[in-house]
């Protein structure tokens, strides 16, 4: 498995004869992610689109294994192929739901593949804070 190595922000460093900007690369995404984004709101917002990102892999990966077309797959749980697109995409708000929540929707996606949705209430820990260091 290859890393991408994304680079933090520059750091200007000042020397006796000039000005020099250093680019310093990581593949550490989540020190990237605290020290570009380190603020409660950016941490909730950044869990939430991961949490869209995964929900949106898993429902393309079970239509890709069951050979299925968006049309498909939106008849049987009657939607329009668009909508299951948006949530493929992690685009929950494209998909129509601005106002409520996709569980509904998501209940009968996973039924079609003879699944269910599992939700678990779980203690927050550190390593779920974005903000703080694990």
């Amino acid at each position: 498995m290859s890393h991408t190595v994304l680079e933090r922000p520059a750091k200007r460093r000042t020397t006796a004869n000039r000005n020099k900007t250093i680019h310093t690369p990581t593949t550490d995404a989540v020190a990237l992610l605290r020290e570009r984004f380190g603020t409660p709101e950016s941490e909730a917002y950044i869990i939430e689109e991961l949490e869209r990102i995964i929900i949106g892999g898993q429902i393309y990966d079970l239509r890709m294994q069951a050979g299925m077309t968006h049309a498909a797959l939106a008849k049987k749980v009657g939607t329009k192929a668009a909508v299951i697109d948006c949530l493929e995409n992690a685009d929950f708000e494209g998909a129509g739901f601005e106002q409520g929540h996709p569980l509904p929707l998501l209940r009968k996606i996973a039924a079609v593949f003879g699944m269910k949705i599992e939700i678990n209430f779980v203690p927050q820990t550190q390593n779920h804070n974005l903000c703080e260091p694990s």
